[in-house]
């Protein structure tokens, strides 16, 4: 698959062949699902804990005497069906941990680049430098690009004058080339890369 490859501006200055094992591998939909809910999971702190009768803070001592009241038989004001008593099966800290193997997890990056370049939705830029944070600078030059919409902006290391330029913009985020995942590719719309953050991709998924 070629592709045009544009500056700054937004003016073709050259053409490059995308390679075909990444970006035009076979989609398998259901391994992308895959990774995604992994990724989801593995997001999760799992620090949500409620307490039980035996860690709330109230005397543990019998309520009332057993018999001759014509109430029921209770022990203590700890229990679940008091206010202010233990929650019972409530939830416990726990890891929402996934695992999957690295193959897996590469080929479900390539079938959503694959995804993306067969809706003509990669921008190949032949540099992204900025001398300062500017964030007029960054709108005009994704609107040069006919970016609309969302935006993931790839990098293929740290940059921190176009990181802070892109920072503060609604819909686009910048990542270095080397943690692309199945989640920020399928959220946002375009993917913006230049031909250093593409060497970054071959490197890993080549």
């Amino acid at each position: 698959m070629v592709v045009p490859v544009r500056n700054m501006v937004g003016e073709q200055v050259d053409e490059i062949e995308l390679p075909p094992d990444i970006f035009e591998a076979p989609v398998n939909v259901s391994l992308m699902h895959q990774a995604l809910v992994r990724q989801l999971a593995n997001a999760r702190l799992g620090t949500h804990k409620t307490k039980s009768r035996g860690e709330v803070n109230r005397t543990k001592a019998k309520w009332y005497r057993q018999k001759g009241t014509g109430r029921a038989r209770h022990g203590s004001r700890n229990a679940p069906i008091f206010v202010g008593g233990g929650v019972a099966h409530g939830p416990r800290p726990r890891s929402y941990g996934k695992r999957m193997p690295r193959k897996m997890r590469r080929a479900a990056l390539r079938s959503a680049l694959s995804v993306k370049a067969a809706e003509g939705q990669i921008v190949v830029l032949d540099r992204l430098e900025m001398e300062a944070p500017r964030a007029k600078e960054m709108v005009a030059m994704l609107r040069g690009l006919g970016v609309n919409g969302s935006a993931l902006i790839l990098l293929p290391g740290p940059n921190e004058p176009v990181e802070k330029s892109a920072r503060n913009l609604p819909g686009v985020k910048t990542l270095r080339a080397s943690y692309l995942n199945v989640r920020d590719l399928l959220k946002y719309e375009k993917v913006l890369m230049p031909l250093g953050a593409l060497q970054v991709i071959e490197s890993i998924l080549g």
